[in-house]
C-alpha cells in the first residue's frame, strides 16, 4: 500500500506535465504555421503587393506593427491569470498574424530555398536545445538570468547600430543573437516544465499559451539571426 501511495502522485504529475508540454508545442507549431502562411501569402499574392510595398517604403507602418507585437506580448504575459484561456489563445493567434505581416519582408530580401534551409536548421537546433532543457537535471535558473541580462545589452547595441550602421557590430550582434537564443530556448523549456509541475491545473489552458508564446519567440529570433548566416540574398 505504501508503494502505491508513494509513487502514484509523481506518475500523475508526470502525466500532467507531459500533457502541458504537448499542448505548448502544438500551439507553438500552429502559431509558426500561421505566421509562415501569412508571411508567404503577403509576399506571393498579387492582391497584397500594395501592402508589401507600403511596408518597404513607409517605415512607420513597420514600426507600428512591431510596437503592436510588443504590446500583445506584454498583454499576454502580464494579464494571463486574469484573462480567460480563450482570450489568451486569441491574442496569441493575433500576435502570430501580425508577426507574419512583418516577416513577409524576408521573402523580398532572401530566396525561398535559403529561407527553407534556414528554417530546417533552426528547427534542428531549437529541437535539440528544447529537449536538453526538458530532460536536464541541471538548474538553468542562474544561466537564464545571465542570458537575459546579455539580451538587454544586445538590444542596446541594436539600437546604437541603427544609427551607427556598423557592419562589424552587426555581425557581432548576429553571432551573439544565435548564442543567446540557443541558451534561452533551453532555459525557457525548463521554466515552462517547472511551472507545469508547480501548477498542473493550468496544463490545458493559459500556461500552454504562455509557454507556446515564449518558445515561439525563441524560435523566430533564432531563425532570423541564423538567416543572416545561411540566407543567400536574392
Amino acid at each position: 500500500m505504501d508503494y502505491y501511495s508513494t509513487n502514484e502522485y509523481p506518475q500523475s504529475l508526470d502525466v500532467k506535465v507531459s500533457a502541458v508540454m504537448k499542448n505548448v508545442y502544438l500551439k507553438m507549431f500552429l502559431g509558426l504555421l500561421l505566421t509562415a502562411a501569412v508571411a508567404y501569402g503577403v509576399a506571393a499574392m498579387s492582391s497584397t503587393q500594395g501592402f508589401l510595398q507600403m511596408l518597404m517604403t513607409n517605415s512607420w507602418i513597420y514600426w507600428g506593427l512591431a510596437i503592436l507585437e510588443i504590446g500583445l506580448v506584454m498583454w499576454i504575459s502580464a494579464g494571463l491569470r486574469k484573462m480567460s484561456s480563450g482570450m489568451a489563445t486569441g491574442l496569441f493567434v493575433l500576435f502570430a498574424i501580425v508577426n507574419g505581416l512583418t516577416l513577409s519582408l524576408i521573402f523580398v530580401a532572401y530566396s525561398l530555398p535559403a529561407i527553407f534551409k534556414t528554417f530546417v536548421i533552426t528547427a534542428g537546433v531549437f529541437g535539440a536545445m528544447s529537449v536538453y532543457g526538458y530532460f536536464t537535471t541541471r538548474d538553468l535558473t542562474k544561466i537564464g538570468s545571465y542570458l537575459y541580462m546579455a539580451l538587454f545589452g544586445m538590444i542596446i547595441l541594436i539600437v546604437v547600430n541603427i544609427f551607427w550602421a556598423n557592419s562589424t557590430l552587426d555581425w557581432i550582434i548576429s553571432f551573439a543573437g544565435v548564442a543567446l537564443f540557443i541558451g534561452i530556448t533551453a532555459w525557457d523549456t525548463q521554466t515552462i516544465k517547472r511551472m507545469a509541475q508547480a501548477d498542473p491545473t493550468m496544463a490545458n489552458g493559459k500556461l500552454a499559451t504562455l509557454g507556446a508564446l515564449n518558445l515561439y519567440l525563441d524560435f523566430i529570433n533564432l531563425f532570423l539571426y541564423l538567416l543572416r548566416f545561411f540566407g543567400n540574398r536574392d
